[in-house]
This record gives C-alpha cells, sequence and structure tokens, in this order.
C-alpha cells in the first residue's frame, strides 16, 4: 500500500494533536507536532528572557537560532513521540498556559518560520507522515495528498482547554483561556508570514458537537479511500 502524507491546519485548541496522533497509530506513520515545536522554541525565548512582561527581543532570539536544538523523542509508554529543547524533555513545559499567550508571537517571526519549516519538510520527505499545524497543507506540504482543516466555536475549544490545563494541575480561568483562543486565532489568521488559512483542496471540518470517535473514525475513513486512489 502507497504512503502518504497527512496534512492537518486548523485553529488552536481543535483536536489537530489527538485526531493526528490516532490516525498516526492506525496507519502505522510518523506523527509530527509542529504546533510543539513552536512553543519549544517560545519557551526557549522565555527562558533566556527574550520574550514576556511586555518586552519582546526578536533580534536576540534570531541571533540564537542555531542554538536551539529540536527534537522528538518517540516515548512508548505513551504511544507518542515527545518534544525534546536542546536534549530536555519539554512536553509538559510547552503546554502551559503561560506559552500559549506567546507562541502566537513567537511563530509570526519569519526567521522562526523558515527554519522550522525546512525542519518539518525534512521530516516528512518520505511520507507516511501525519503532521498537524497551522500551514502544512498551504506551506509545508502543499502537494500533500489529504490536507483536514479543523475548526469550532472558539468557546467550545476554549471548554476543551480549560478541562485539559484543569487536569494538569494548572490554576485556570476560563475566562483567561477565551481570551487567549479568540487573540490566538486572530494572530494566527492576519500574521504576514504564512497565515492561517484552509488550503484550497482542504476538507474543512468542525467538530464543534463531535466526539473523539465520531472524528476519528470520519477522518480514517476518508484517509484510507485517498490512501487507496494514490
Amino acid at each position: 500500500m502507497n504512503k502518504i502524507t497527512i496534512a492537518i491546519d486548523g485553529f488552536s485548541s481543535t483536536g489537530k494533536s489527538t485526531l493526528a496522533k490516532q490516525l498516526a497509530k492506525q496507519l502505522k506513520y510518523v506523527y509530527v507536532d509542529t504546533g510543539a515545536m513552536y512553543r519549544a522554541v517560545t519557551l526557549y525565548a522565555m527562558e533566556m528572557g527574550y520574550i514576556g512582561n511586555g518586552n519582546f527581543d526578536i533580534e536576540g532570539l534570531i541571533n540564537d537560532l542555531d542554538k536551539i536544538q529540536l527534537k522528538f523523542v518517540f516515548n512508548p509508554d505513551l504511544g507518542f513521540a515527545e518534544m525534546y529543547l536542546n536534549d530536555k524533555n519539554v512536553e509538559r513545559e510547552i503546554r502551559t498556559l503561560d506559552v500559549s499567550n506567546y507562541v502566537s508571537q513567537v511563530a509570526e517571526i519569519k526567521e522562526v518560520r523558515s527554519r522550522l519549516v525546512s525542519l518539518q519538510q525534512d521530516m516528512g520527505k518520505n511520507k507516511g507522515v501525519v503532521m498537524d499545524g497551522r500551514d502544512i497543507g498551504t506551506v509545508v506540504f502543499p502537494e500533500a495528498e489529504l490536507k483536514v482543516f479543523m475548526t469550532a466555536s472558539p468557546e467550545k475549544r476554549a471548554v476543551r482547554r480549560y478541562k485539559e490545563l484543569l487536569d494538569r494541575g494548572e490554576n485556570v480561568k476560563y475566562e483567561d483561556i477565551l481570551e487567549n483562543v479568540q487573540k490566538r486565532d486572530y494572530i494566527d489568521s492576519h500574521r504576514e508570514n504564512s497565515p492561517l488559512k484552509k488550503a484550497e483542496d482542504a476538507i474543512e471540518f468542525d467538530n464543534s458537537d463531535l466526539g473523539l470517535v465520531q472524528q476519528f473514525e470520519r477522518i480514517y475513513e476518508h484517509a484510507l479511500r485517498v490512501i487507496e486512489k494514490s
């Protein structure tokens, strides 16, 4: 059976990573969470003091890009790869609301996007990959055989994110989560470099009222049809 490239784009907290992990596991494909890569760069910027408290030293971050080493390391207990920043597992740290508040600003930087897009294209050059993010179907893999654009109402996405952070022990408020979701939507959709938008040949998938099982079954069945025709 031929292998294809599956690109999953969409707004924050639409469940892109969950769906991508499920598809990759079922198809025995490689899964790449590009959002984790941008979050890791953001975490580095925060730790180095380049961003925070109203300040953003963009030049400082750009000058340090060669010092930022990113890699995914498969965790057999979890069944998927985790994000490592300079040989340190940062999977938990990059999922905090603090990182979420800054990641869209970091992702706007042309030099950051250029570096990460190059890494992502190299990861998926042999196909058999499921990659999720904001610009996978439009910039990273515009020739992907299957493109999915995921969306849901900001309120539904905020509720999901709120519950996820509470489960991790974070002290957060729903109102702050909703504000963050709406702010990220605007920045992601209006940035100059690789703005979030639906590829012309992508399937738009609104999962506002769908459970994880229904969501997976629909996209998985479609993926099998695409694979069969490829």
